[in-house]
């Protein structure tokens, strides 16, 4: 027969019917397979390649010039923290021969902060909590980003030699607003690294921020343990966590930093 011809024989010596030379053969196709994970980025534009290069050869001149340069920078960013926290949907697997019909439930609004950081080597200034004239937790607009640097981060400032830092943003539209841009300026002067600032931010670079390559993705893996149940309390544990960072882990994000111009 066909199948006795070709059909491999097993421990036994005896031939292994098709179907289980199948299954055999699906079996070690399976090992040979390896889990790849989606990566989520901004899509490129056309220019961005070129804006990128132009920052980078800027910023490696920069170190070469000034060695510790890049531990010179602030860099900054917001982030969304939800209440219900977020769902690794890699964890929501259920093997079974019946559908056990599983759902999990998630608000349609869900409650949510907004928060600010600056980090360097020096440090993390924040976090931040945009609120609004009633005490209600908001997003980001000018009006409201200007009003933090107003008000918080500018003081903040006092306590650093603001000549010798350098300030880093993305291009948010309520970052690169007109009288965003003067107002950092009159701080920072030339040392202003945004669009439409005195050194350009390269668009659709969250790899080279590391707010957004570390620090959030870290916070967010700790303040949800104990499943806050109110803002308030998701409040106090981003401070908690943030204020917990060490300075030798800040200063491995930085060094870090460097290798991702190359």
């Amino acid at each position: 027969m066909y199948y006795e011809r070709f059909a491999k024989r097993g421990k036994t010596g005896c031939p292994l019917c098709p179907l289980s030379a199948n299954k055999r053969i699906l079996r070690n196709a399976i090992k040979s397979c390896q889990v790849i994970y989606s990566q989520f980025g901004l899509a490129i534009h056309q220019n961005d390649h070129q804006a990128r290069r132009r920052f980078v050869e800027w910023a490696q001149n920069e170190i070469a010039i000034v060695p510790d340069f890049h531990k010179r920078i602030l860099f900054s960013d917001e982030a969304h923290f939800w209440l219900n926290g977020y769902v690794n949907k890699q964890n929501c697997r259920i093997w079974s021969e019946a559908n056990p019909q599983v759902y999990v439930e998630t608000p349609l609004h869900p409650e949510k902060l907004t928060v600010w950081c600056a980090l360097w080597a020096g440090g993390i200034i924040g976090p931040y909590f945009f609120k609004n004239d009633e005490g209600h937790n908001v997003t980001v607009n000018g009006d409201r980003y200007r009003a933090m640097i107003t008000s918080f981060f500018i003081p903040e400032l006092n306590n650093h030699d603001v000549q010798e830092l350098w300030f880093q943003q993305d291009g948010a539209t309520c970052h690169t607003a007109r009288a965003t841009i003067d107002l950092l300026k009159d701080t920072f002067g030339d040392h202003l690294i945004s669009r439409f600032g005195p050194v350009s931010w390269p668009p659709r670079s969250c790899d080279l921020t590391p707010l957004d390559y570390i620090l959030w993705g870290y916070v967010k893996s700790l303040v949800y343990a104990d499943k806050p149940e109110t803002l308030d309390r998701l409040k106090d544990n981003i401070r908690r966590v943030i204020t917990d960072i060490r300075s030798q882990m800040l200063e491995k994000v930085i060094e870090n930093w460097t290798s991702r111009l190359d």
